[in-house]
């Protein structure tokens, strides 16, 4: 009992000081001891706290550094977390992974892009003085979720033999053999079903222009192989909520405002997704595809200058016939500066300065949308102001 005692002080000794427990010499002798004398021991409370402490000391002498990671990442907070896009993909089941990624869930960026243009119509056609509708508002970031993953999947089917060829390309889930193409159009399927659901929520008028923008959905992956202007035709695409989300509000279009909100729409496309197309100028060459990259080549920034006076010319036309107010030509001020900023700053010929400049955009989309609703709220103060003025006369 004595010998007991012993190993399970010295034990519990080496437990609590972190101590490896082949740091006592007289260790595996004292527990020799142990292990004899509790053959023959009945089992009590001491011994079961010694088999306890023993499995905890063998444990320890098999991986030595296992307690001191375990009380590394508990105490100093080394535990990783994250709640990335790419990180949410990561952690899912393995098997539905690459569709994930073939609708670049992974990649919420041009998914942005897409719904940024939904929210400045919505947010423009919100009645004066009231935030815009936020259940449509959510309703449209499930159908750009939807479309923009299924304007993925059909630009991957057609472009996997491209796809193939180029680097940066070469393990999306299609070229990379992951996805078969019937697969993709089964999983097509699947998307555009639930997005026309979506579409199915609003009014007849919105449900024929939705509709309508399919042609262009299904094209436009094919632009690249017959014109160097792609980025128009995936202008006109992206920004088809521009008109959307007016007609989902209102009934219809108000064509002073929706077109040159769409024609602005438009022009930030070609602006941003030139500078992405800079990243892959050199492999386009090779594979023989066309874009405004290498239409521009070094007279890119001249191009996305005037492309900026363009849709801000555009913005104000629609600002003036929405009537908004000071706090929506504060935010153009602004984003004016952004894009200025961007296009003198990026360098074309540096891949990870185009992609830098390139997702800034979802910055200045989102400051336009906050001053379109920060002008539509001065609106009731300003008409408060003059009824109050009237009243006093």
């Amino acid at each position: 009992m004595l010998c007991a005692k012993l190993t399970r002080w010295l034990t519990l000794t080496a437990l609590k000081s972190g101590r490896c427990v082949t740091c006592h010499p007289c260790m595996s002798t004292l527990s020799s001891c142990f292990i004899q004398n509790e053959t023959t021991t009945n089992i009590n409370s001491s011994h079961l706290e010694s088999s306890v402490l023993r499995r905890r000391f063998y444990s320890q002498t098999r991986n030595p550094n296992h307690s001191v990671r375990i009380r590394v990442a508990q105490y100093n907070g080394r535990r990783s977390f994250s709640l990335s896009a790419a990180a949410i993909v990561n952690s899912a089941p393995v098997q539905i992974q690459p569709y994930l990624r073939l609708m670049r869930l992974d990649k919420p960026i041009g998914t942005w892009l897409l719904y940024l243009p939904c929210t400045w119509s919505i947010a423009l056609a919100a009645e004066p003085g009231y935030l815009p509708d936020l259940g449509m508002l959510a309703l449209f970031g499930t159908g750009a979720l939807l479309m923009r993953g299924a304007g993925c999947t059909i630009n991957d089917m057609w472009d996997k033999d491209f796809d193939k060829q180029v680097a940066r390309t070469a393990s999306r889930p299609i070229a990379s053999g992951e996805v078969s193409r019937m697969q993709a159009l089964v999983f097509l399927g699947g998307q555009l079903s639930l997005a026309l659901g979506v579409l199915l929520c609003l009014n007849y008028y919105s449900i024929a222009l939705g509709a309508s923008s399919l042609a262009l959905v299904i094209t436009y992956p094919l632009m690249k192989r017959i014109t160097y202007w792609p980025q128009l035709a995936l202008g006109l695409t992206f920004n088809w909520g521009a008109l959307l989300g007016w007609s989902a509000i209102k009934g219809s279009c108000d064509w002073s405002v929706c077109l040159p909100l769409y024609f602005s729409g438009v022009m930030w496309t070609l602006i941003y997704d030139t500078i992405y197309a800079h990243q892959d100028k050199e492999d386009d060459i090779k594979v023989g595809v066309k874009s405004t990259a290498l239409k521009f080549q070094e007279q890119t920034k001249p191009w996305l200058s005037g492309f900026t006076v363009a849709m801000m010319s555009g913005l104000v036309v629609a600002g003036v016939n929405a009537g908004q107010t000071l706090p929506y030509y504060a935010a153009l001020t602004t984003v004016a500066i952004h894009l200025a900023h961007q296009i003198y700053k990026v360098d074309i010929n540096k891949a990870e300065d185009c992609w830098r400049e390139f997702i800034s955009n979802r910055n200045l989309g989102l400051l336009l949308f906050l001053g379109i609703v920060a002008g539509n709220l001065w609106k009731e103060s300003r008409e408060t102001s003059l009824q109050n003025e009237d009243s006093f006369r």
